[in-house]
């Protein structure tokens, strides 16, 4: 089976789970092909792979911990590539892949539809019109435009992956809505990682650890600054900050003997698993990442992005950990890290989730899903050892 994954290069998250399918598909014996762009395309060659320059198709900025909307509509039209869609046209029929994989990246979605290749698509989100709301007439009507574009979308792809644990434990169930019809063709695959708790080795860190991260975005910068000045009222509690590819350390303040600052690191999990509780933004992969290892979420969603906010309610709601601000003060933000380092119930129900997503196995029940409809195309024959060969 020959597939090809498209991926949207805004955040770290898409990237993080698109490898963690890539190496499935891979270790079953499928020829497997990425396309991206910016510092995603960087993050896939860091990892070992090689990867296809797309076309970008939006662009997120912000200041200060909060997404400027009119900013990024701004910004995604300046970027724009004209001649996008016939390169990605030409890319998918020059590779001729049995099947695409489209993690929110709808150019590629386009691409196998007139070229009549099977596709699916990852989200963890389906309305995306949310963004839009309130914030004035243009931007509302491209919010409605946005919805009936995406509705669409829906119903012509051949399904519709959710990286996320099936419900009653669904992260991001308040970002998703879809029609009956819809509804038909969705799967909830668990937790895309790339790699299981079993399978990393914990790394030596002081105890009591916390670990903090940003993602992609420079503008969550004052994240690291409130963990900073929080890490200075209580020196038992140790933390390592790890930069993403748009905040230089250096322009952090000197931070205290507790805390070590290191630049991006293309693999956290040895990480996630050393430490008691992950500070992060409300971005869906970071927090599937951490509950997938049993560490509880300390959440700083970016301001007005609605689906952000909605997962760290949801994270607070089931009690996987606590929703913060960026204006929490760091008396609070220390109390909030005590309480899920000291409280076992946080414990109790983030490790409820790590066998949960070790027993879905998001990966390969992906791998699976795939597998078996293209079987019933003639493209996959099954191996002996449960694993599958392309077709000749």
């Amino acid at each position: 089976m020959r597939i090809m994954i498209f991926m949207c290069g805004e955040g770290l998250g898409h990237t993080s789970r698109c490898l963690a399918l890539g190496k499935e598909f891979l270790a079953a014996g499928h020829e497997t092909h990425f396309g991206a762009y910016g510092y995603s395309k960087e993050l896939v060659e860091k990892t070992g792979y090689e990867a296809h320059e797309i076309p970008s198709e939006i662009k997120l900025v912000g200041k200060a911990g909060s997404l400027d909307f009119k900013g990024s509509v701004e910004a995604t039209l300046k970027n724009a590539r004209l001649l996008g869609g016939p390169k990605l046209l030409k890319l998918t029929r020059d590779l001729c892949p049995d099947v695409v994989v489209s993690d929110s990246y709808y150019l590629g979605i386009l691409a196998a539809r007139a070229l009549k290749i099977p596709v699916y698509l990852i989200i963890n989100q389906s309305n995306m019109e949310e963004f839009f709301k309130s914030r004035g007439v243009p931007l509302r009507l491209l919010g409605e435009l946005s919805k009936k574009l995406y509705s669409h979308t829906f119903e012509k792809v051949d399904g519709i992956i959710i990286p996320d644990y099936p419900l009653p434990y669904t992260v991001c169930r308040q970002n998703l809505s879809f029609s009956p019809k819809v509804k038909e063709k969705v799967f909830y695959s668990g937790p895309l990682v790339r790699q299981t708790p079993g399978e990393v080795k914990e790394i030596s860190l002081a105890k009591p650890h916390v670990i903090s991260l940003i993602g992609g975005f420079g503008y969550r910068a004052p994240i690291f600054k409130n963990v900073l000045e929080t890490a200075k009222l209580d020196p038992e509690i140790h933390y390592t900050l790890i930069s993403g590819p748009n905040l230089d350390p250096e322009s952090l303040p000197e931070p205290p003997k507790n805390v070590q600052v290191l630049p991006f690191v293309k693999d956290p999990l040895p990480y996630f698993k050393s430490s008691g509780a992950v500070i992060a933004p409300g971005g869906h992969s970071t927090m599937m990442e951490a509950l997938s290892f049993g560490i509880p979420v300390l959440s700083f969603p970016d301001e007005g992005h609605s689906e952000q906010e909605n997962n760290a309610a949801v994270i607070e709601e089931e009690g996987y950990g606590r929703r913060l601000s960026y204006s929490s003060r760091p008396e609070v933000i220390l109390e909030c890290i005590k309480e899920v380092l000291e409280d076992e119930s946080y414990r109790k129900k983030t490790e409820r989730l790590r066998r949960l997503a070790g027993n879905l196995d998001g990966p390969k029940s992906v791998r699976e899903l795939l597998e078996k409809e293209l079987d019933k195309k003639g493209k996959v024959k099954k191996k002996k050892d449960g694993g599958s060969t392309q077709e000749d």
